[in-house]
């Protein structure tokens, strides 16, 4: 799969930080889909597979992930290490997306396994970094069982 046909879910709860994100792929050449969750606990049931999001035709596995972390329901840390904890899900890349420009924060992420950490708004920039470094690491793109 090309680097630019990213299949990308977007977990935050910002419509203005979605649309920047969204102008920002697009102008980054990304032509893939995007597929956007407002709280952590839709973020959790997307990535299972399960109840509204049990359609993998319309909802299929992510290959790259941006996540918040001030999310409703279940935080963005709780998501990443939930993800991290799923052995099918290690390689799947998680890059933040937050307001927060804390160190303990992108300390507490690197320690979760986050592949990198960005403060918002999201830019062009940004996200070809994000599509520099998937092409270097060439994550499996299957779907865990």
């Amino acid at each position: 799969m090309n680097d630019r046909n990213q299949i990308i879910l977007v977990i935050e709860d910002s419509p203005d930080d979605v649309f920047f994100l969204r102008h920002a792929l697009k102008k980054a050449g990304n032509s893939g889909a995007v597929h956007v969750v407002t709280d952590g606990q839709q973020a959790l049931d997307y990535l299972r597979g399960i109840g509204n999001y049990s359609d993998r035709m319309a909802f299929p596995f992510p290959t790259v992930v941006f996540l918040d972390l001030k999310l409703p329901l279940v935080s963005g840390f709780d998501v990443l290490a939930w993800i991290r904890a799923q052995p099918a899900l290690n390689l799947l890349p998680v890059f933040i997306l937050t307001g927060s420009a804390e160190e303990r924060d992108r300390a507490k992420v690197r320690e979760l396994g986050a592949k990198d950490y960005f403060v918002k708004p999201p830019q062009r920039a940004m996200v070809l970094q994000v599509m520099e470094t998937l092409s270097r690491n060439q994550p499996s793109r299957e779907k865990p069982q």
